[in-house]
């Protein structure tokens, strides 16, 4: 297959292509979610609560809490949450002493129900459905919620069904608004310049600490919070997250890096595989087919194709080629892509056998990584957002082994 980055693979691209080694751009403001966005949404999930048979949301500290009301909060012993009820304003259930912490990063109006260390929040969730005449209608129990807040809300309300509030969370979440992409779009450009202004410093006999830790300065610098910063050498790069054993940098040798960062909440993705001092005939090879797997998805991924079918399409590519079947080894071992959002993994996944259908507002990663274990592997991941009119990507897909890209 001919890609767009096939002649340029090929060629050999010099190993740093001048400018690639600037540094890092200066910090950018972002524009936060407003208060009118988290209504919004709030006002959305009520219609589909609704058309559900749901009569409250249950959700603990986490993205889905920061989603719908801007509380960014930790999971304890002591429970935080929040329910979200069929109509009216959101509750905020939290320890007495906790309150006014909580109220900081409060991003809508909201009641707040305290309960003090002798009591049980349980009673007070209790008490706010009873208030809101919703003590006898199902409940949502959002994804991540542990076991010990459902089990003591069950216990509480024997008679109520407890059920899955992914249709309505899930449905929220999964269509990102234009604000959303804005974020995730500054974190793609933050840990894209990272990469770029690290790679021209990495020398040999540099450990994947060593890397990590610039990639994140860079980030930093530019006003990003480092999620994570996965950094595989040599052999190790492939083992998709790679290998306890002591790694250093050594000429000939792939450098496999795997970053990402958060603005307001919102990720980036990024991976990029390169080789100081040279790449061999076998290393340009194997990258140039993951630049033809990469480039095979991002074309099936079109509104109304369903999820799965971009990872089939990449996997009988690779098939054609002698690698796997399936996820068999030297291949593609993992998913072809998973969602993305203020999670770095988000429902749903280009993986095989999911029919959730592509939409407008979806996000996904792109990494269709190919591994010869004992050898080495290529990961190249960019990730993407769904439009009317098809795939956009976020960064540009890098196009040689020795240069990270644009």
């Amino acid at each position: 297959m001919i890609g767009r980055r096939s002649l340029l693979v090929g060629m050999g691209v010099a190993t740093l292509l001048p400018g690639s080694a600037s540094s890092a751009d200066p910090v950018q403001s972002f524009t936060p979610i407003s208060p009118t966005e988290r209504q919004a949404r709030i006002a959305k999930a009520q219609k589909m609560m609704r058309d559900y048979g749901l009569g409250s949301i249950l959700i603990e500290p986490g993205a889905s809490l920061t989603y719908f009301t801007g509380v960014k909060w930790w999971r304890s012993e002591r429970l935080t949450c929040a329910i979200l009820p069929l109509e009216g304003e959101p509750c905020v259930v939290t320890p007495f002493f906790e309150a006014p912490s909580v109220r900081e990063s409060l991003g809508i109006k909201a009641e707040i129900r305290v309960w003090q260390e002798d009591e049980s929040p349980i009673a007070q969730i209790v008490a706010l459905l009873k208030s809101r005449s919703l003590d006898k209608r199902a409940i949502g129990i959002e994804e991540t919620v542990r076991f010990f807040a459902h089990d003591g809300l069950a216990r509480a309300l024997p008679d109520i069904r407890l059920v899955s509030a992914n249709p309505v969370v899930r449905g929220c979440r999964m269509f990102k608004s234009a604000s959303e992409i804005a974020l995730m779009q500054r974190a793609a450009d933050i840990t894209n310049a990272a990469i770029k202004s690290t790679i021209p410093r990495i020398q040999p006999g540099m450990t994947p600490k060593d890397i990590g830790a610039m990639v994140d300065a860079a980030t930093r610098a530019q006003g990003g919070t480092p999620e994570f910063a996965l950094v595989l050498l040599g052999e190790a790069s492939a083992y998709p997250h790679g290998s306890g054993k002591p790694q250093r940098v050594a000429n000939g040798e792939p450098i496999l890096m795997d970053c990402g960062c958060s603005v307001d909440g919102y990720q980036s993705d990024i991976s990029r595989t390169v080789v100081l001092g040279g790449a061999t005939a076998d290393q340009r090879r194997v990258f140039a087919h993951v630049c033809e797997g990469q480039d095979i998805a991002f074309a099936a991924a079109l509104v109304g194709k369903t999820a799965g079918s971009v990872d089939d399409a990449v996997r009988a590519h690779y098939e054609k080629l002698g690698y796997g079947p399936r996820y068999e080894l030297p291949g593609l071992s993992h998913r072809t892509g998973h969602g993305i959002g203020m999670d770095g993994h988000e429902p749903v996944n280009l993986v095989h056998g999911e029919m959730t259908k592509l939409a407008p507002g979806m996000c996904f990663s792109n990494e269709p990584g190919l591994y010869l274990p004992g050898k080495f592997g290529v990961r190249i991941e960019d990730c993407f957002h769904m439009t009317d009119a098809g795939p956009v990507w976020f960064s540009k897909p890098q196009v040689s082994i020795e240069y990270p890209g644009d």
